[in-house]
């Protein structure tokens, strides 16, 4: 018996309806000759600090770096019931091998191979490795399952990210939230991420716009524009010289413009956030929910092509989409299906695809945002396999006052792909200007003007710029270009969880389409070292990680990288910047007077205290006066105890009666190492 593990409930039951006959059981699915479980994603992960000593529970830069040799796992919480019908299904004697069937990237190997390894299990392991959950996709990969060994390195790697996040993570955190008596939280991809955000918007900031000038002569519907002119009375002694003017040139060239690649998973979120404004994680949870609903191919993918053996199934997808979903009517061109293959640039995963289920699904019962990336994915296809888009341009070349003056036409000979980029809007080509010139001629009929122009700063990061500045990210800091297709900041699996952690820990927020920094984030960047903001030193790690993938980067030379950094980093960073300690010192309200010493009392995350820390006030949120009564002690109720001594509080719970009543709450505080509370039933008039 084979026992199956998937990375969710979904995908095992895609799989147990393929192997067919399968019994439900407590976790897990069964017949004769396989069993069918899942992990509900992580089932382990790296221990935590205090699992290796109790000290670490508390945050002292004395204890750094903390370097765990070996490093520990443990079963996460809330997942223990669900590891444990796994670990026992490992253990069962009717299971001779296991397949792993999580998902075939980097973190789905590591998802299995954690939970193998922590379940202490040396059965066979064979490998699942598919990019579809069509039946027919899963009916192949059983039928040729591939030895577990063959993703070895894969796993490594896997294991190497998840030590060196947890490495720097963990000490740099520490160490500068200990310097700095604030939490932040700093990340081996995220600081990075935020550095780019922060540095944009300094930009932007400091930018001071400079004017500068133009000279045009109109000849009818057709504007001649000078090159730029930096100052203004240069640009009027040149507009008072252009008495008349002749054609100097006319060049006429035919212009190719090829259609876009099929969407890898970073391409289609940058899409979705230009289209629907769609953050990366929307889209990629919704782009996972599809492919676990077996209407798209595997969405973490880094390729946008597909492999020789895929092309005729792929041109099959294309009378589907037409008869299936709101795209056109039909097509009067062959699709070019071939210049969609390179099996050199698809490594674990091809490009993303619509799947032949979309012939059977009811599109119409999807919710809005499924429906709108299944038809972007399914619209790529369609424009990556239609015609080159043609067009005729002119540059036009006139001398007047003696300068040059240039016009640019442009006149579409076979709109080509462009007819289906955009269907929800109508594809009209430009319409050929009808005045002709020639070579020689001279004019003198025409106006002329001085345009005033500004230079202009950067845009601020939206999530499809920041998502293309991190896959492009170590290219920016060096001019050397070798390899930089892999080297980006995170991978395209992992950079929408990345722009998340940033705007959950408030560091970044989200106005609009815009990514902007908060003071908090700036001062993070302030006061961090460049090696922790460096772009180029986070992409060199991933680019060694993806060489690790291959076999061509051995995990202790990488990790042994990783260690001496973190060392030189807390070696190198001992004593905080006296001049920025102030950026993280919060402006915290008042709520009242503490009744014990009249120092302020201000609202903590836990509770509401006095500030004077040789004064023990303190009023707990979570206190049982209050939740016996099913009630929490808000900032308000707690002001107005400070102010007047006591506060209505309406529908208090009896424990006695199950019933509700209202009553004043009296602060009674004694002085004591508790505050204590007390009621006050109120008379009502008769």
């Amino acid at each position: 018996m084979k026992l199956v593990i998937a990375e969710k409930p979904s995908v095992a039951q895609a799989i147990a309806k393929v192997l067919g006959g399968m019994k439900r059981q407590n976790g897990y699915l069964e017949n004769e000759d396989f069993v069918v479980t899942w992990c509900v994603g992580h089932l382990v992960a790296l221990a935590t600090t205090e699992v290796y000593d109790e000290r670490y529970k508390k945050w002292h830069q004395a204890d750094l770096p903390i370097m765990p040799d070996p490093f520990l796992y443990q079963v996460l919480k809330g997942k223990e019931a669900q590891y444990q019908i796994v670990a026992q299904l490992m253990a069962d004697e009717r299971v001779e091998s296991i397949v792993c069937a999580t998902d075939a990237g980097r973190e789905g190997e590591l998802i299995f191979r954690l939970a193998y390894e922590q379940a202490q299990c040396e059965k066979q392991i064979e490998r699942l490795w598919i990019s579809s959950m069509e039946s027919s996709a899963i009916e192949d990969g059983l039928s040729n399952l591939q030895p577990s060994s063959t993703y070895d390195n894969l796993y490594h790697a896997a294991l190497c990210r998840a030590q060196a996040d947890w490495l720097v993570g963990i000490n740099a955190t520490r160490l500068f939230s200990t310097l700095y008596n604030a939490k932040l939280n700093i990340g081996r991809v995220q600081t990075p991420t935020l550095a780019m955000i922060v540095e944009r918007e300094q930009v932007i900031s400091d930018f001071k716009p400079t004017a500068y000038y133009t000279v045009s002569i109109a000849v009818e519907e057709n504007k001649f524009t000078s090159e730029k002119i930096a100052n203004k009375e240069a640009a009027e002694d040149l507009l008072a010289g252009c008495n008349s003017a002749v054609v100097k040139s006319i060049i006429v060239s035919k212009k190719t413009n090829n259609p876009p690649k099929l969407y890898d998973l970073t391409t289609l979120q940058r899409e979705a956030n230009r289209k629907f404004g769609l953050t990366a994680k929307q889209t990629l949870d919704t782009v996972q929910v599809l492919y676990e609903k077996k209407l798209v191919t595997y969405p973490r993918t880094d390729s946008c092509y597909i492999t020789q053996d895929m092309e005729q199934t792929t041109l099959a997808l294309i009378p589907l989409i037409i008869d299936r979903l709101p795209m056109t009517t039909g097509i009067t061109h062959i699709p070019d299906t071939k210049r969609l293959v390179d099996d050199g640039k698809v490594t674990d995963h091809h490009a993303i695809l619509v799947t032949k289920e979309i012939e059977r699904a009811d599109i119409t019962a999807l919710p809005k945002v499924e429906q709108d990336i299944l038809i972007l994915i399914a619209k790529r296809l369609m424009v990556a396999t239609a015609p080159s888009h043609l067009f005729e341009e002119q540059v036009i070349t006139i001398d007047s006052g003696k300068a040059a003056f240039t016009l640019k036409r442009k006149q579409i000979l076979e709109n080509g792909w462009k007819a289906f980029a955009d269907l929800e809007q109508e594809n009209k080509a430009e319409k050929p200007n009808e005045h002709s010139f020639e070579e020689a001629q001279v004019m003198e009929d025409f106006a002329t003007q001085v345009n005033e122009h500004f230079t202009s700063p950067p845009k601020s990061f939206t999530e499809d710029t920041l998502l293309s500045a991190m896959e492009r990210a170590s290219a920016e800091e060096s001019e050397d270009t070798v390899d930089f297709e892999h080297k980006g900041l995170g991978t395209p699996a992992t950079r929408a969880g990345i722009i998340e952690r940033l705007v959950q820990g408030t560091f970044v927020e989200r106005k609009g389409k815009q990514m902007i920094p908060t003071q908090k984030g700036i001062a993070l960047i302030q006061v961090v070292p460049d090696t922790l903001k460096s772009a180029k030193l986070t992409a060199e790690w991933e680019f060694a990680l993806a060489q690790m993938e291959e076999g061509k980067e051995e995990p202790e030379r990488f990790m042994t990288a990783i260690e001496q950094f973190v060392e030189q980093l807390i070696a190198n960073n001992q004593e905080k910047n006296v001049d920025l300690a102030s950026l993280f010192i919060e402006e915290k309200e008042s709520i009242g007077k503490c009744p014990r010493c009249q120092s302020e009392v201000q609202e903590f995350h836990k509770a509401f205290g006095c500030v004077n820390k040789d004064c023990g006030f303190i009023m707990w949120k979570n206190n049982k006066f209050f939740t016996s009564k099913k009630k929490e002690l808000t900032k308000r109720i707690a002001k107005t105890l400070l102010e007047k001594g006591k506060c209505k509080v309406t529908k208090l719970y009896s424990e006695k009666t199950g019933k509700t009543y209202d009553a004043n709450i009296v602060l009674d505080d004694t002085g004591d190492k508790y505050v204590n509370f007390k009621l006050e039933f109120i008379n009502k008039k008769k």
